[in-house]
């Protein structure tokens, strides 16, 4: 069998970079010290499908995928090589290395950073770089939950969340927080300026009280694919909020908090509760007050899969009068966040009149490694515009998606599945259900 001598420079940059990094792991320092550095290097093999021209092109994947950490502060590539054997030799996937003229160079090279991080959310000081599964400002009333996953593993886009608090430098009275879902083009960004006017007081719960404001955009609203109703403008709104922890015990936590954003010409505000009971039950709730035209959690966990649905509302192309809207969540964690179950629901008061404003349902499960011997996963539901019970058996409007691990040793098997119905290409006469399957097996080797 012929290999193409592209195929076996590549193998062969791939193998070395291997080498390299395992040789450099043998270098560091004892684990003793403090803060130490650790390395992993990890090796998938498996096989995955893209979209090739309006078809389904199945691949062999070889991927890299080299782990550094120091301290709080972490570093993974992922280096990916997709190839399929022929009847004339091997043949690579050329888009996944190869520019393209039309393509951005840090489009094309930035996802080889599966992530950089420093610190978690919530921390004086917290930043990643990469996949992104929960982009958040603020209360999320505007940005909630926002992912840039969605085209994975055909499309990997490499965004950035980056917090900074005041209490960093001695000075709690202001804080930021930044997001940019796609480094590349800058298309989903957001900022969050807050203050806490009262920190330097003594008075009970009020020290902690934050006031703050948030602008948000997408440049780009079409970045992702091309709209069927033509070439959109900017969306840009901002908003005004604030939060006031009542409860910080170990047994039971709540705050307060609310927000006033306008979109354009549209405007809407939200006042909630939430937190968590017993140490493992968590919950929230909050009333809604939708102007016309207005979209609650603008940039959410979907967003990319329904921009021009909710540009249209935006836009006014799509007319929602105004209501009172609800949302309610509740979930549970156990065994130190080992099991964690997380639903909620959202919709409108009184009779629909637009799909949007019907409710909403998102749940996730997770187990994580050690509870089951050698299994853990997660599974994720979404299902939007519910007018019935039936909807439920319906696959229409939902996004399923699921990640199966088993290990053994140092190996690893992921079976990976989503499955998404995009309304657009059901309006433009396409297959409107698009399905991944991916199946990795990968070998870690940590020091």
């Amino acid at each position: 069998m012929i290999i193409s001598s592209r195929l076996k420079r590549i193998i062969a940059i791939i193998t070395l970079f291997g080498a390299a990094t395992f040789l450099t792991a043998q270098e560091t320092e004892s684990p003793d010290s403090e803060p130490s550095f650790d390395f992993g290097l990890g090796i998938d093999l498996g096989a995955v499908s893209f979209q090739e021209d309006g078809e389904s092109v199945a691949y062999q994947r070889l991927v890299l995928k080299p782990d550094f950490s120091y301290g709080k502060l972490g570093l993974g590539l992922w280096i990916p090589l997709h190839f399929r054997f022929t009847d004339s030799g091997g043949e690579i996937r050329e888009e996944d290395w190869v520019l393209d003229d039309d393509e951005n160079v840090l489009e094309k090279y930035l996802p080889i950073f599966s992530y950089v991080r420093y610190g978690q959310k919530g921390d004086d000081f917290y930043a990643k770089l990469g996949s992104i599964e929960d982009g958040t400002l603020g209360n999320g009333f505007i940005m909630g939950g926002y992912a840039n996953t969605q085209f994975l593993p055909d499309t990997r886009i490499i965004g950035l969340s980056l917090d900074v608090d005041g209490g960093l430098f001695g000075f709690p009275y202001v804080g930021l927080e930044t997001f940019v879902g796609n480094l590349a083009l800058a298309d989903v960004i957001g900022a969050r300026i807050y203050a806490r006017p009262l920190a330097g007081t003594s008075l009970p719960l009020l020290p902690e009280l934050q006031l703050g404001t948030t602008f948000a955009a997408d440049r780009i609203p079409d970045a992702q694919y091309d709209f069927i109703s033509g070439e959109p403008d900017m969306v840009q709104m901002f908003g005004v909020d604030l939060r006031q922890p009542i409860l910080d015990k170990p047994t039971v936590s709540l705050a307060a908090f609310g927000d006033l954003v306008f979109q354009d010409e549209a405007y809407g505000g939200m006042v909630g509760a939430g937190g968590r009971l017993i140490r493992y039950i968590l919950y929230g709730a909050q009333l809604r007050f939708l102007g016309e035209n207005f979209v609650p959690v603008y940039f959410d966990g979907q967003y990319d899969l329904y921009r021009e649905e909710k540009y249209a509302v935006y836009n006014g192309d799509i007319d929602i009068p105004a209501y009172a809207g609800w949302y309610g969540s509740l979930g549970f964690s156990f065994l130190q966040d080992t099991v964690v179950f997380l639903t909620s629901v959202e919709g409108g008061f009184g009779e629909p009149d637009q799909d949007i404003e019907y409710p909403q349902v998102n749940a996730s499960l997770s187990i994580g490694e050690g509870l089951l011997p050698g299994i853990y996963f997660d599974l994720s539901y979404n299902k939007r515009y519910i007018k019935g019970l039936d909807d439920f058996s319906r696959p229409e409007n939902t996004v399923l998606g699921a990640d199966l691990n088993y290990k053994t040793g140092n190996a690893l098997i992921t079976l990976g599945y989503t499955l998404r119905h995009n309304p657009l290409s059901a309006a433009a006469g396409e297959d409107p259900w698009i399905t991944t399957a991916t199946l990795t097996t990968s070998v870690d080797f940590s020091f």
